[in-house]
């Protein structure tokens, strides 16, 4: 099973995230402080760290720079009270997958997991899938963009493991005007795929030029 590690100062919160992840199975580990998170990860091999950002002593970026060094192919999540789209931004350009603002329920905290380490959906035709994509763009481009995400939403739930649905999404969530989605997309579309074009240059556009916009 997954093993998770929880970064956080509030004994409470710890517990709580831990309860919630273990009733689905999940093995947790819990740090108090981005010393003790930075130690368990040159122990132990994690598939996903949840990272406070605001901690006394080092905080939640200090601690997602060094922790990717050690684990480059740690996925992260920032759980914070203290969630503003530059602070996402910021930990996203570190490396970081998602973001998940406090206070958020059990079945908030377990969705977010499930979709970072990428349960994957019941498997579809690939040939529906490279339609429903290609539906989706020709919808983009006629500017019906209601129409273009429920496809592309399908296509993803159909085979979550392919990139390019990923950063369409993200280039649709752009147009609508709500760009931590957008560049939450993008993220896993390279989480996918480390190589894939399309969704490197619309991160780094979507994180260099703020008013820029994706064209179909």
């Amino acid at each position: 099973m997954p093993n998770i590690l929880i970064v956080d100062d509030e004994k409470t919160i710890r517990l709580t995230i831990a309860q919630a992840l273990e009733s689905e199975g999940h093995t947790t580990t819990a740090a108090a402080d981005g010393r003790s998170a930075l130690e368990a990860l040159q122990e132990t091999a994690f598939d996903l760290m949840l990272l406070d950002l605001n901690m006394p002593g080092m905080d939640g970026m200090g601690v997602l720079r060094q922790a990717t060094e050690q684990q480059p192919d740690l996925k992260v999540a920032i759980i914070s009270a203290h969630g503003t789209v530059d602070n996402a931004v910021d930990a996203m350009k570190l490396g970081a997958m998602d973001f998940l603002q406090k206070p958020f329920t059990p079945a908030e905290l377990r969705e977010l997991v499930e979709q970072i380490l990428g349960r994957s959906a019941a498997a579809a035709d690939p040939a529906d899938y490279e339609a429903q994509v290609a539906a989706a763009r020709h919808y983009a481009g006629e500017r019906q963009f209601d129409q273009a995400k429920a496809l592309i939403k399908e296509a993803i739930g159909a085979h979550p493991e392919k990139p390019d649905a990923f950063n369409l999404l993200g280039e649709l969530l752009e147009i609508s005007g709500d760009r931590l989605e957008a560049l939450k997309n993008y993220r896993v579309a390279l989480d996918l795929d480390p190589t894939y074009e399309p969704a490197k240059a619309n991160l780094s556009r979507a994180t260099t030029d703020l008013k820029s916009r994706p064209s179909f």
